[in-house]
């Protein structure tokens, strides 16, 4: 299979990055997606206290990536990385042992802080080992993401039956073996002695115009994914009547990922910049919002299986253009990052990148919220029109930011 020759013609490092990123996604999501309903269902918590609960654990991670990857540059990513799967065992292991607010608030910002500290740091230390070869790099790193984001909750689902406690257990010991794993096979690598403070690095990078507006123009590319798990979902299941239509939506992505991402990362790297793909694949992840407004405002509570199944092609037509968009878009984003600035602040650069588009991209997940609630009243199209506006919007900012040779301009290598 493709997708195996070519993790085996990286490093070592690289290799054991690309399985610890499955293992991520499959122990965050066979817990995280569950963790309303526990708290709500089995704990009997009001739903304010729910969204503190859940909201202290993303403002943790959304606000302090830059920490995690100030900390890559100055201490060393494998360090940073090591630490933040530990943190996560512990936070999840809480999430098991404590039912009181304030042990739930701890179990909270340690798993957010722990996602803070490695995300960026995995990257900085993906983009330092992979060389010339980061796109096909970060192919992969996408291939092994999705596939956990499908395979986690499949396995939560199933330790629901059992009890939430041990979904929590599960998820823990997945991050223990992570840490340990990385503890022992993750090389150390040498990290340059530091010119100035950590204030000076980030002012360094703030001050970066053309990097700060390429992270805004990404906003759209952030809002339009967390769709694979709000609008798409939500549409497959109004489409159908059927709430198991929902899973279709990963599966057909997942699928989609581990056939294409490769070929379509190795072909487009010969052919022109990387802006340019950049710009196309935000331009398609747009575009895939518009077969579901075929189906918008559809029910399938009636007609049969045959009707039903119908409806549903247009939404999982839109699935599978967004998972193309993505495979065409991402892993070019991802290598253009490291290339704006000095390499010994690679991580502060992702860490930036995702705080200033994790802020961003929350602004336009409420706008896509207000536009679904709005559509509920006689307008079911509103909330497909706006991710297909943030999909052109953010294509024609980076086609803008290309024309001004704002970006990295290297043309993209060929490979043999």
């Amino acid at each position: 299979m493709k997708t195996w020759s070519e993790m085996r013609a990286f490093p070592l490092a690289i290799r054991l990055l690309l399985v610890n990123q499955l293992g991520v996604n499959i122990g965050f999501y066979l817990l995280i997606p569950y963790l309303a309903t526990h708290l709500g269902e089995d704990l009997g918590m009001s739903a304010a206290v729910v969204g503190i609960v859940l909201g202290v654990r993303n403002l943790s991670q959304q606000g302090l990536f830059i920490l995690g990857g100030s900390a890559a540059d100055r201490l060393g990513a494998r360090g940073v990385i090591i630490a933040g799967c530990a943190l996560r065992t512990v936070g999840f292991a809480l999430f098991a042992l404590g039912d009181g607010l304030p042990v739930l608030l701890a179990a909270s910002i340690l798993s957010g802080l722990a996602g803070a500290l490695f995300n960026p740091a995995v990257r900085a230390y993906l983009a330092a080992e992979a060389g010339d070869r980061k796109a096909e790099a970060f192919a992969l790193f996408n291939i092994f993401a999705t596939t956990g984001a499908l395979v986690g909750p499949l396995i939560g689902s199933a330790l629901l039956l059992v009890d939430f406690r041990v979904s929590a257990l599960t998820a823990a010991a997945i991050f223990a073996l992570l840490t340990a794993a990385q503890a022992a096979v993750l090389p150390a690598r040498e990290v340059p002695p530091s010119k100035g403070g950590v204030l000076g690095d980030w002012r360094e990078v703030l001050a970066n115009r053309a990097f700060l507006a390429f992270s805004l123009a990404m906003v759209g590319m952030f809002t339009m994914e967390n769709q694979l798990y709000l609008l798409l979902p939500d549409g497959a299941r109004r489409a159908t009547g059927w709430d198991g239509a929902a899973g279709l939506v990963f599966l057909v992505g997942t699928l989609a990922n581990l056939t294409l991402q490769m070929r379509i990362t190795r072909s487009l790297k010969e052919r022109g910049t990387r802006a340019r793909w950049v710009a196309i694949g935000l331009a398609l992840m747009g575009a895939a919002f518009v077969p579901p407004m075929a189906v918008a405002g559809a029910s399938g509570t009636g007609g049969g299986a045959g009707r039903a199944a119908l409806a549903l092609v247009p939404v999982l037509a839109g699935a599978l253009l967004l998972y193309v968009g993505v495979m065409i878009a991402q892993p070019f984003v991802m290598e253009l990052i490291p290339e704006f600035g000095r390499a010994e602040l690679t991580g502060t650069y992702f860490g930036i990148f995702y705080v200033v588009s994790g802020i961003a991209a929350a602004v336009g997940n409420t706008v896509v919220g207000w536009a679904m609630d709005a559509g509920a009243h006689g307008t079911p199209w509103l909330p497909w029109a706006c991710c297909l506006a943030f999909g052109l919007a953010s294509a024609a900012g980076v086609g803008w930011l290309h024309r001004l040779r704002a970006l990295p301009v290297r043309a993209v290598a060929v490979t043999a």
